[in-house]
């Protein structure tokens, strides 16, 4: 989201907050410290979704810093046998990649 728009969209929250205090108490001292309020919640509201946006990047880029190390780790240790069959058909090899790729679709 662009800043013009956020900025538009916090400035109708609060005027729309404004109006709705003062036709609700008829008092300006109300409507100041209610659209004051207002402003600092939605402020505590973006810090915290900034916070958790960049926890949750944080734990993203742990957890692929884990697959790394798992791959790097299975390299290391001994490779299974080869077990691939090697005189296969050209029809059985079609025939298998056919299936793997209905599988695929739904």
């Amino acid at each position: 989201m662009s800043l013009k728009i956020f900025c538009r969209v916090m400035g109708l929250v609060l005027c729309n907050n404004a109006l709705i205090v003062y036709f609700a108490s008829h008092s300006i001292s109300t409507v100041v410290v209610t659209t004051l309020a207002c402003s600092l919640l939605l402020q505590l509201a973006y810090f915290a979704s900034v916070l958790f946006l960049i926890w949750r990047s944080g734990c993203d880029s742990r957890a692929g810093q884990r697959a790394e190390h798992f791959g790097s780790c299975k390299d290391v240790g001994s490779e299974p046998p080869n077990l691939e069959v090697t005189n296969e058909s050209p029809e059985l090899a079609q025939r298998d990649q056919t299936l793997a790729i209905s599988l695929l679709l739904p």
